[in-house]
């Protein structure tokens, strides 16, 4: 039960933590069991979610810190920009999204770790601060401020790859 409601929202936030769905998916698998053998560590202090974040967490940077991943901006794009949006928008409407999704994406990638998980967390999985800061053990002011240096990176790059008049 605790895997169906977990499983695709876990799976979502580690691809976009690690850029790799593979990578991803063999984190989730190794967090789930490693969660049913700790099972009775688990404190109910937190979420269960929050609990199990943390343990998938810790199993993406172990995995990062014995390899050095090396995704090239084309492969992350293949990996994203690959979604269609609903209804039936005009192929360049798609084209343009797909675009946009992709420049996003490759921006979010070339975050530090840090900031990138926060991100994540926050805009793309909609955690609320206090939520973040006991998946990552660290205080609220921590996780404000590498939020809020995050975006501005973000928009930092961004602007540059979407001012007008650039091809």
């Amino acid at each position: 039960m605790l895997v169906h409601k977990y499983q695709d929202r876990l799976f979502n936030t580690m691809t976009h933590v690690l850029g790799s769905p593979e990578d991803a998916r063999d984190i989730v698998q190794d967090a789930f069991v490693k969660a049913f053998l700790k099972l009775e560590t688990f404190q109910r202090a937190s979420a269960f979610y929050t609990w199990l974040y943390r343990i998938a967490f810790n199993a993406a940077i172990s995995r990062q810190r014995r390899r050095k991943p090396t995704v090239s901006i084309q492969q992350h794009r293949e990996n994203w920009g690959q979604e269609l949006a609903s209804g039936d928008p005009p192929p360049e409407d798609r084209l343009e999204r797909q675009e946009l999704a992709g420049q996003v994406q490759a921006a979010i990638a070339r975050l530090s770790e840090d900031h990138r998980t926060i991100v994540v967390l926050r805009e793309l999985d909609g955690c609320d601060y206090e939520t973040i800061a006991a998946m990552l053990d660290l205080p609220v002011g921590t996780v404000r401020s590498r939020l809020h240096r995050a975006r501005l990176q973000l928009r930092a790059e961004l602007k540059q790859v979407l001012q007008p008049g650039r091809s």
